[in-house]
């Protein structure tokens, strides 16, 4: 009992300070969105705010103003709100199906989504932008249909788990009551499967959010421009880059998703932990 309690301290040591280690350079971030200019490109970025360096909320004001932030913002909601919806439609019933049947095929095809989430993405990312050109889907109202396709791996990983935890004389029940098997799906399987719903979403929501690479191979950049895009457009001539407005644009764009992820944090695990009771 005594050793439990020393390991359970080390580890409460090590894990406090790679906590530390992780959430320091946002604090840096949020310090210095709110400094001079001058004084971020000195020594004195690793300096506390005081009155010689504090610029208020100018360097705010200075990213909202410039390089369209407001068309950025509304055009990364557009795409993480399509592409969430989408892969959690989607993706929900395709899991539900291939538990169900159950049959050679079903599994090759599960077994084909697990194997997507160990692709580097590197590997296909000259061939995709030429695909979605030549298909249409170089548009934020588009790009949606990619980023299903790379997000079904993990989302059908983790309906698959959740599924098959759900007992099917319930399904059973429903469809002696005169069910098809999509009303089945979203009036029985669909509630039942909140936990995991919500956790995939946050999941999802997260990546999309804070993608960088997909849209600046996918997308025009000189018409749609992402937030995280839009925030390497802080550059001047020469290499000079504007770091105060960056910075605040930056913490603009992370507070709400750090926000959202604090306040749904424990879904994540309920939906986690509910997929892996069973199979």
């Amino acid at each position: 009992m005594v050793r439990e309690r020393r390991v359970n301290r080390v580890l409460s040591v090590v894990f406090t300070i790679l906590s530390l280690a992780w959430v320091y350079p946002m604090f840096m971030i949020f310090v210095n969105s709110f400094k001079q200019e001058n004084a971020i490109n000195t020594t004195s970025v690793f300096e506390l705010l005081n009155a010689g360096n504090f610029d208020g909320i100018a360097n705010y004001v200075n990213a909202l103003t410039r390089q369209g932030f407001a068309s950025a913002f509304g055009y990364s909601l557009l795409i993480t709100v399509t592409s969430v919806v989408l892969i959690l439609v989607c993706c929900s019933m395709c899991a539900w199906y291939v538990v169900r049947v159950n049959d050679r095929f079903c599994k090759a095809l599960y077994y084909l989504f697990v194997f997507s989430m160990v692709v580097p993405f590197q590997m296909l990312m000259f061939t995709l932008s030429t695909l979605a050109d030549n298909l249409g889907l170089n548009t934020p109202y588009n790009i949606c249909f990619i980023y299903l396709g790379f997000g079904a791996g993990l989302a059908v990983f983790m309906f698959a788990g959740f599924v098959k935890t759900i007992p099917t004389e319930i399904e059973e029940a429903a469809m002696i009551d005169g069910c098809n098997p999509v009303q089945t799906f979203f009036h029985v399987v669909l509630p039942i499967m909140k936990p995991t719903y919500i956790s995939v979403g946050i999941l999802e929501t997260m990546w999309v959010w804070n993608d960088y690479l997909l849209p600046y191979l996918v997308l025009d950049s000189t018409k749609y421009r992402t937030i995280p895009i839009l925030i390497q457009y802080f550059r001047g001539g020469y290499g000079h880059v504007e770091l105060g407005p960056m910075m605040a644009c930056i913490m603009m764009v992370i507070i709400p998703i750090v926000v959202v992820y604090l306040l749904c944090q424990k879904y994540i695990i309920d939906g986690v932990v509910a997929g892996a009771v069973k199979g």
